[in-house]
């Protein structure tokens, strides 16, 4: 038989398959319980970078995508838990910030950074929940979860934060936000660029965000997947560009610059002092010593005397500071340089408050100004703030002091917000296309099923070509029967609307018999 008439029998036999709408393209639509099916419609997807849809953080509580964070309800922790695939899932936000808690709230559920992938793995071992990642800073905690039922994982996270923290169920529920899907991604992204800061545009957020994606996705210790791998990723991403595509983080702004404009426009106030009469003590020599130098030297204080547990890194200050007239000391000496400088910063990893209204009772010889810009607090700022002579200030007291710099950069937020935008278009599509797999995987199974059955069919007709031509009769095939479903798939994976993803799918299935088996 010549190779045409072949091709003729295959084309033929193509068009007669059972899945014969062929490339249409189906548009689910709602008309009360009926779906109608119409071809070659597809709606343009949702356009994510209008501003006018962006919501700013001071929406926080609970919107139309929020999820309610409900009342304890008694279970087993034991209960069995159903993994469903990754597209089935919700990505969840439960926590708190400067702007919803204060930093006696947040210490409280603060965790160290080391802790960060047991806790993660803890929350895993819940019910519900398939991912989990955890970012804790001096301004924020945050959990990140992947659940297949959002109000069940909000309950068993509130569950194990009480019994973690000691904080009631009820308290939890008035202090914690908790973002659902969209808003969940989209609150991610405003941490990671800087938006959700309370200096805005800071760049330690993004290190501390792309910390917790390291952790949470190290092999074995980390507790996030498929999404949340995705999720963080996708955010981390997001801060470079932001950073990188807008002018959000020129300025020198952090946390540490902004303590040391405090201190210069309260000192005169406070101490009777200007700020270049200044000796000033800094507990700690970390990252934020390290900014709190670089913030001061232009200032030109009368001294800078570092206390830490070991003399390598402020000897390393030292190095990178040389005009800034540092001078190291070791912990023994906390009290007594308290007590001899005008003012001290605390920014140190303690858990506990190092300098307390009883330790530092009958210590200090003159006024002084104490600015504690940790969490947990290292300063008992109440406390301390009965004696005549101690000014004692926490990070929540830089509010003031930043919201010039807020008002300033309000444009700069906007430019940020549409690369973010863009970031969470991408995110969407593509974890909307993560619950799709399952019914593509069994349309191409059933396309490939009846192709190989049609060829079966033909076996005797095409007994007499040669082994090149068998091969180009298989190409042909699969090349038609890909073509055939490519319509149907590649709608399937733009649809962004659960409720039409849902029809649209269960349309297909009806349409091509998937759930009849492979028969």
């Amino acid at each position: 038989m010549a190779l045409r008439s072949v091709l003729a029998l295959v084309l033929c036999s193509a068009s007669a398959m059972a899945f014969s709408p062929g490339s249409v393209v189906l548009r689910t639509h709602h008309r009360g319980a009926a779906a109608v099916c119409r071809p070659n419609t597809v709606r343009p997807a949702a356009a994510l970078g209008r501003m006018s849809q962006l919501r700013m953080d001071a929406e926080l509580p609970l919107a139309a995508s929020t999820v309610s964070i409900p009342d304890a309800d008694p279970y087993s922790i034991e209960d069995t838990k159903k993994k469903q695939p990754a597209g089935e899932s919700t990505v969840l936000c439960i926590g708190l910030s400067h702007n919803t808690a204060t930093v006696e709230v947040r210490e409280k559920l603060a965790v160290a950074e080391d802790d960060w992938q047991l806790v993660g793995r803890e929350l895993t071992k819940l019910p519900s929940i398939r991912e989990a990642a955890v970012i804790s800073t001096c301004n924020r905690f945050e959990i990140y979860i992947s659940s297949s039922d959002t109000h069940r994982g909000v309950r068993e996270v509130l569950e194990y934060l009480n019994r973690r923290s000691g904080i009631p169920i009820s308290e939890l529920r008035d202090r914690l936000f908790t973002l659902q899907g969209k808003d969940g991604v989209w609150h991610a992204l405003r941490v990671a660029g800087g938006l959700d800061s309370l200096v805005i545009g800071e760049g330690q957020i993004l290190s501390q965000m792309k910390k917790c994606y390291e952790l949470a996705t190290e092999p074995k210790l980390g507790a996030a997947g498929k999404v949340l791998t995705r999720l963080l990723n996708t955010a981390v991403s997001a801060g470079k560009r932001v950073r990188s595509e807008t002018s959000i983080s020129r300025g020198g702004v952090s946390i540490s610059s902004a303590a040391v404009e405090l201190v210069q426009q309260r000192c005169v106030e406070d101490l009777g002092l200007e700020v270049d009469q200044l000796d000033i003590c800094i507990l700690g020599a970390g990252k934020m010593a390290r900014l709190l130098v670089q913030h001061l030297s232009p200032r030109n204080v009368k001294s800078i005397h570092i206390v830490n547990r070991s003399p390598e890194r402020p000897q390393e200050l030292i190095e990178q500071f040389p005009d800034a007239r540092i001078v190291a000391h070791g912990l023994d000496e906390m009290l007594e340089q308290t007590a001899k400088c005008h003012v001290t910063f605390a920014c140190t990893s303690a858990r506990e408050p190092v300098l307390t209204k009883e330790n530092l009772s009958g210590v200090l010889e003159k006024k002084v100004m104490l600015v504690d810009i940790s969490v947990p607090r290292n300063i008992e700022d109440k406390e301390l703030n009965e004696l005549d002579q101690c000014v004692a200030y926490n990070v929540d007291d830089l509010k003031a002091v930043v919201a010039a710099n807020q008002a300033k950069r309000k444009n700069l937020i906007i430019e940020a917000e549409e690369v973010l935008a863009e970031e969470l278009g991408m995110f969407h599509n593509w974890h909307q296309s993560l619950g799709t797999v399952p019914t593509i995987s069994k349309l191409q199974r059933r396309a490939e099923v009846i192709r190989e059955a049609e060829i079966r069919k033909s076996a005797s007709k095409l007994s007499g070509l040669t082994a090149a031509e068998k091969q180009m009769v298989e190409r042909l095939t699969k090349g038609i029967v890909a073509k055939l479903i490519h319509g149907p798939m590649a709608h399937l994976r733009t649809i962004d609307n659960v409720e039409d993803r849902t029809m649209t799918v269960k349309s297909l299935e009806r349409m091509f018999n998937l759930k009849d088996g492979l028969k």
